[in-house]
């Protein structure tokens, strides 16, 4: 079955889920909404579906099954409840909301109406993400002793001022962590596994005029032991690739955005060798480092993809509303410990 998309919001992401949809298997754009109508009218133009300045208007769009939220962060509680109210099913941007009550509600309302919900982490299905999720199922690293994450960018002051609601605490609920690192945040955690405590420290040391950090850095204890770090800054200059590096007793491998910059175990085998060959080439994007457009959609359409699979019951929905609320559940005890000046647990 094929399902129709609308998209609500027509900011730059919006973009991406447009491009996302149009080369997808299994869906279709039928309409997109934004409160301006010049924007409304170019972005319908632009992707050739019908746009509206009107929400219930464009949830009562009889060819809109599944609504992509692209509005800013703080503000995905209002639409989401509305959505699942017209009865239609939603994949909200990260983050899914801004505080673990406002997650909460969201997943409630989509369960209560018996509707599907996926929260967007496309990270998690680039090639290369996958292949290291599957190493750490089969063991292959052994004990693992530490997983770190390094989200070092940057953006301009002009990208805070010109954004209207980044930066602030109501819309953007948190800053370099909340809404860059936390696509590192997710990874590093589905492939660690459930955070323990945090110790943090955070601060604004390369902007002006933000009401939320542009550095953050915390250590991590996991549940099974492990330690780690994660670091998170909108202020480093010209601004790099993020980095995952997992590393146990039999084995390590550094993720740099969608390819490997280590991959070495004790038992080195055959398909070792192959991934080398296959994901050692530096990423084709920027990764979103510096320009926060440089990013590629296919991520995207491979979540989408499965989010419809999932309604038609031929695959498992690998980012529901719960799975998308624990990086911010992660981030927001790291903003407490460095409120507080002590360690948090999760």
């Amino acid at each position: 079955m094929s399902y129709g998309f609308g998209i609500s919001g027509t900011g730059m992401i919006a973009n991406f889920h447009a491009e996302a949809v149009q080369s997808m298997a299994g869906g279709k754009l039928a309409a997109c909404y934004s409160r301006s109508e010049e924007r409304a009218k170019n972005f319908a133009e632009k992707y050739s579906c019908r746009g509206y300045t009107d929400f219930r208007a464009f949830l009562d769009d009889t060819e809109v099954d599944i609504v992509t939220v692209c509005t800013p962060s703080g503000a995905h509680l209002d639409q989401a409840l509305k959505i699942a109210e017209a009865g239609k099913h939603a994949v909200i941007e990260k983050p899914l909301e801004i505080t673990l009550k406002r997650c909460c509600r969201i997943i409630e309302a989509f369960e209560s109406n018996n509707l599907q919900l996926g929260g967007v982490f496309q990270s998690r299905f680039f090639d290369a993400a996958r292949v290291l999720k599957s190493a750490l199922e089969k063991e292959k690293f052994g004990r693992l002793i530490l997983g770190d994450a390094y989200i070092k960018w940057f953006r301009s002051q002009k990208y805070y001022d010109e954004g209207g609601w980044k930066g602030t605490k109501a819309l953007d609920g948190g800053g370099a962590l909340m809404n860059q690192s936390i696509h590192a945040v997710d990874l590093l955690q589905w492939y660690m596994g459930a955070v323990d405590s945090v110790q943090a420290y955070k601060g604004i040391l390369g902007h002006k005029r933000i009401e939320v950090e542009d550095t953050a850095v915390a250590a991590v204890l996991f549940k099974n032991g492990a330690m780690g770090v994660i670091e998170g800054s909108t202020a480093v200059y010209p601004g790099f690739l993020k980095r995952i590096e997992i590393s146990g007793t039999e084995g390590s491998a550094v993720l740099e955005e969608d390819h490997f910059n280590t991959w070495s175990f004790k038992n080195q085998t055959k398909d070792d060798k192959r991934i080398i060959t296959d994901f050692g080439m530096r990423s084709k994007t920027g990764g979103g480092a510096s320009d926060p457009s440089a990013i590629d959609f296919a991520g995207h359409r491979r979540q989408f993809e499965n989010f419809v699979k999932a309604l038609n019951g031929e695959e498992k929905l690998l980012i529901d509303g719960k799975e998308a609320m624990k990086s911010v559940e992660i981030i927001l005890a790291i903003y407490r410990s460095a409120e507080e000046g002590k360690p948090v647990r999760i």
